[in-house]
């Protein structure tokens, strides 16, 4: 697939949210079993001893790759499926190196964040962690981990360092399988990619944000009115599970917009190939 550079006006923020959801409500079922197999699939790596917690991190680029192809497949009426995950695995040894070797720097390199930011909240991060795997019914503890001096610094401190880890690896795992790049050169190109259109990427940013505080005022807003606000929560995990997969369907149309490569966006409005 020939890929070509080009900036993005900040004005396409936005639409890669809209479109992501777009795509999403043409096939919601296969798309959010999509996320629920790779989330059955790292609870079940997380049982592994020492090597759990890597693993799954180390999936986290052919989880967006999946995703990527499962949402071209869609966009040409294709079916969805979660050999998907897999495919961009089953290609020429050189891209499957190539990919390999993308995982297990994405999981290294992620795990030293955790690890520096458990460090520096003095091991409240990781018990952190695992509260917020509990959900409501750690509320509390969360509340008094948080007010813990070091967790605030600890907080900002991984997301800021992910969301540095997140540019290198944004477009990298799609321009391996599409665009025949190696680790370095895709590496390098998304970060380019990523750097011209920054102004896009803060809109798509303020535009998830957005959507997220949307969605919490009004289901706090409707359960209050029926009476009922301490189920508001109950929405969280299929919210979770439908947000989490139109995100990873979102990252596809930033690609597309960089890289010119894949399926028209348009494609999501009037439904042809």
């Amino acid at each position: 697939m020939p890929l070509l550079l080009k900036p993005v006006d900040a004005s396409r923020g936005p639409r890669w949210v809209g479109d992501a959801f777009r795509l999403f409500v043409r096939k919601p079922l296969a798309f959010a079993a999509l996320f629920a197999v790779f989330l059955f699939g790292a609870m079940v790596v997380s049982l592994l001893p020492l090597l759990g917690g890597v693993l799954q991190m180390m999936a986290l680029p052919l989880l967006s790759l999946g995703f990527m192809v499962a949402g071209q497949s869609a966009l040409l009426d294709g079916q969805v499926h979660p050999r998907q995950f897999i495919e961009p695995l089953r290609g020429d040894p050189a891209r499957r190196r190539s990919l390999l070797t993308l995982c297990v720097i994405y999981g290294v390199l992620a795990m030293c964040i955790l690890i520096l930011a458990d460090g520096v909240s003095g091991s409240a991060w990781g018990r952190l962690q695992r509260l917020l795997a509990k959900g409501e019914a750690a509320q509390p503890e969360i509340d008094a981990l948080l007010a813990e001096p070091g967790v605030t610094t600890a907080v900002m401190l991984g997301l800021g360092l992910g969301a540095l880890l997140s540019v290198p690896f944004w477009h990298a795992p799609a321009l391996v399988h599409w665009g025949g790049q190696g680790v370095q050169q895709a590496l390098f190109s998304s970060t380019v990619a990523v750097w011209r259109s920054r102004g896009a990427f803060f809109a798509y940013m303020v535009a998830w944000m957005g959507v997220l505080l949307l969605f919490g005022v009004v289901a706090a807003v409707v359960f209050a009115v029926l009476g009922v606000p301490q189920l508001a929560g109950v929405l969280g995990v299929p919210a979770g599970l439908v947000f989490s997969a139109v995100f990873y369907l979102s990252v596809l149309f930033t690609f597309n917009d960089s890289f010119g490569g894949g399926p028209p966006p348009s494609a999501v409005d009037t439904g042809q190939p």
